[in-house]
């Protein structure tokens, strides 16, 4: 299964096989794909101009093939980011652009993931004594650039651990608070967030209660 945000709705690219498990509704759209571009770029255009699906999921027998047809329509980005923790069990957060968010940012020519992830971390919030931890996993939203083509962003997500220090917020990237948040508090954002930033801190929540 391929995940990716679009206008903050969700976008499932999959085997057929495995779309016989879910069903189209008032919020979820199930489309066979009809092994035309054309097709996508539709679905593509309707979560970036629409909130009318919470859901789209696009199935097709050729999982590859669907795959590597809608990532040509997109120029991807590599990025990486962190969640840290510190020693009284509170996650570092940021607001940006008046939204609750997490440090991250898109790789230098040349840098590698984990150190891309600590940097960002290091200038986004003025922290620093990072300590790299597992790898959360993966995250991939869209947007349109300036001059109107389309970017795939690939994040990659780390835990982390510091400890508990005054913060900085980089003005220059829009951050307008660094603050550090009860665990416990994170796990439902509602509209305060992105609903990507949200999956990805449920992913780590469930890597930390099963640790």
């Amino acid at each position: 299964m391929y995940k990716i945000y679009i206008n903050d709705n969700l976008l499932l690219l999959m085997e057929t096989e495995n779309a016989k498990a879910f069903a189209s509704s008032e919020t979820v759209l199930l489309a066979p794909y009809s092994n035309n571009k054309k097709m996508l770029l539709s679905y593509i255009d309707m979560l970036e101009k629409t909130d009318r699906f919470d859901k789209i999921i696009i199935h097709y027998f050729d999982y590859k093939q669907l795959k590597s047809d809608f990532k040509s329509l997109f120029k991807i980005i590599h990025a990486s980011g962190g969640i840290v923790k510190n020693e009284f069990d509170e996650i570092l957060l940021i607001e940006r652009l008046a939204k609750i968010d997490l440090p991250k940012g898109k790789l230098e020519k040349g840098e590698k993931k984990k150190s891309a992830a600590i940097r960002e971390v290091e200038e986004e919030t003025g922290i620093a004594n990072i300590e790299l931890k597992e790898k959360i996993g993966k995250m991939r939203h869209t947007y349109r650039h300036k001059k109107g083509h389309r970017i795939l962003k690939l994040t990659h997500w780390y835990a982390m651990e510091a400890p508990k220090q005054e913060t900085s917020p980089q003005e220059s990237e829009n951050i307008t608070n660094v603050f550090w948040s009860p665990m416990s508090e994170v796990g439902d954002l509602n509209e305060r967030t992105y609903n990507s930033i949200q999956d990805i801190l449920n992913q780590y929540l469930q890597i930390k209660e099963k640790a």
